[in-house]
């Protein structure tokens, strides 16, 4: 029979079986190590879930290095005790792995929705840091608002005002350039008035119905315009080769008949200016720095109006100073009108009533001495003329009271149609003098008595015929008297000449007419 190499011959596993020795030992030392690190990672975790899975995975992997460690005896000649404690420590260590297993079913789920957990509280903490990120955003603006609009406040002229929020808000917004544009006296254009960096000439002036401009008046926001529009047509800048952003917004001109008080109409229509506000740089206009514009606008509007209301109360005030220089003047002009008539009533009082009864005097004294018929119709004629005339010296003394209203009629019972004849005797030497003659002609109905003011009446009588004779060249004058029938008084205008008619009461009608002779 022949011999075959089926079987293979014996080799030497001495050399193998040192790798395999160092191996386990070195497995065994590193599974023993894994429970003690996860061990002091539980203790110092604050929160940690499945503790049991814990203990039970810790179990295993000691089981795990508990078999390799005894696997080391088995690689020489070993008793039976060994193998029985290989044995044991294998069941075991397939056991436990078996349950971990299991185990480890259930809890993957729950793992995965802790990380879903975990994902969305992690989510959550974005929007947290989102919100604290754009409240900061929002207590930054509101502490640059507080600034501006301290700035702002802190004067009310209007020019300043203006100014100032063209320097802070190219400081706060780092712009390259900040125009204001204000409408004109008639509307119909915007004038350059104020710039921040002068890259706009001022008095420039752009028509107010430009598409762009409508767009701006009609929005109550700040909204992006062209650089190349007319608002924004600034000077180049050498070296720049990208456009800056700009933006425009509206600036409301508020006057005091926008404020509606009391229902009270709105006199004129409002009217905007535009703020232009052009970026540094390559720099893009966020969220809240436009925010920031809006609310500073806003704020102008009520500085501005503010200043408005004070220049209004300022010119008002200066009007009434002239006003009241005015009345002062008029008061000082009636303070001398008044002592110039005062002094003017003392030189009548003294200079011509005194003379005047020293005349009255000596008529009188006249009169008691032999005189012709001629003569004392003369004397007693001068008599009556000076009596006359005192009178009305006595009624230009009397003028303040006539002034005030308190100057009263008499009402004393007199000789009517001697009052008549008297005033014909009065003016008769006038007449002479003229060539003229008078007639007095007295209707039946006229009484012979009645009750009044004697010595105004004759004033009015003696001026009407006085002034008859005076412009009567030739011919003669006459006058008439009779009492007013009802039918002439009905025809009257009505007026305080004319008050209502009583008992006992009449009106006396008298005419004078000049009649010339051919």
């Amino acid at each position: 029979m022949e011999s075959c190499d089926c079987v293979e011959t014996h080799w030497p596993a001495d050399g193998l079986l040192v790798y395999q020795y160092i191996s386990d030992f070195l497995i065994a030392i590193a599974y023993f190590s894994i429970p003690l690190e996860l061990i002091y990672f539980v203790q110092k975790s604050s929160f940690f879930p499945y503790r049991w899975v814990l203990i039970q995975f810790s179990a295993f992997i000691i089981l795990c290095g508990a078999t390799h460690l005894i696997n080391l005896w088995t690689f020489s000649l070993h008793s039976k005790t060994v193998a029985i404690v290989m044995t044991i420590a294998k069941v075991s260590t397939a056991a436990v792995s078996c349950v971990t297993a299991l185990m480890l079913v259930h809890i993957i789920p729950d793992l995965l929705s802790v990380k879903t957990r975990e994902s969305f509280l992690k989510n959550k903490a974005e929007e947290l840091d989102r919100e604290m990120g754009l409240i900061i955003k929002q207590e930054e603006t509101s502490r640059h608002v507080r600034m501006l609009t301290h700035e702002i406040r802190s004067t009310l002229d209007r020019h300043t005002i203006l100014r100032t929020t063209l320097v802070e808000l190219g400081r706060t917004l780092d712009l390259e350039e900040c125009a204001l544009w204000m409408p004109s006296q008639r509307g119909l254009n915007l004038q350059l008035s104020h710039t921040l960096s002068n890259l706009i000439p001022v008095g420039s002036s752009v028509p107010s119905n430009l598409p762009v401009i409508n767009e701006v008046f009609s929005r109550a926001e700040a909204i992006h315009i062209p650089h190349t529009c007319p608002l924004a047509s600034i000077r180049p800048v050498p070296g720049r080769y990208i456009s800056p952003e700009v933006v425009a917004v509206r600036v409301p001109l508020l006057h005091l008949s926008n404020f509606h008080i009391n229902n009270w109409p709105e006199l004129s229509a409002k009217s905007y200016a535009v703020m232009v506000l052009v970026l540094n740089g390559i720099r893009k206009w966020r969220e809240h720095e436009l925010e920031l514009v809006e609310v500073v606008v806003d704020q102008v509007a009520v500085a501005l109006s503010h200043a408005a209301i004070l220049e209004e109360s300022v010119l008002s005030h200066d009007q009434l100073i002239q006003q009241n220089g005015v009345l002062d003047l008029a008061r000082q002009e009636a303070e001398m009108a008044i002592r110039a008539r005062n002094d003017f009533l003392a030189v009548m009082n003294q200079e011509m009533r005194t003379p005047m009864h020293a005349i009255i005097s000596l008529c009188s004294v006249l009169l008691e001495a032999e005189l012709t018929p001629e003569q004392r119709i003369m004397i007693e004629t001068i008599l009556k003329s000076s009596n006359v005339l005192v009178t009305l010296i006595n009624d230009v003394l009397d003028l303040s009271r006539l002034e005030d209203g308190s100057l009263s009629l008499e009402a004393e019972i007199f000789n009517l149609q001697a009052t008549f004849r008297e005033v014909v005797e009065l003016i008769k030497p006038i007449a002479s003098v003229k060539k003229l003659s008078l007639t007095l002609t007295m209707a039946l109905d006229t009484p012979v008595y009645a009750t009044g003011d004697e010595k105004r009446l004759m004033q009015i009588i003696l001026i009407i015929l006085g002034n008859a004779v005076k412009f009567t060249k030739e011919g003669y004058v006459a006058i008439e008297a009779s009492v007013a029938k009802p039918d002439y008084i009905r025809g009257c205008p009505p007026s305080e000449c004319y008050p209502q008619s009583a008992d006992g009461h009449f009106y006396l009608r008298v005419q004078v007419q000049n009649v010339i002779i051919i």
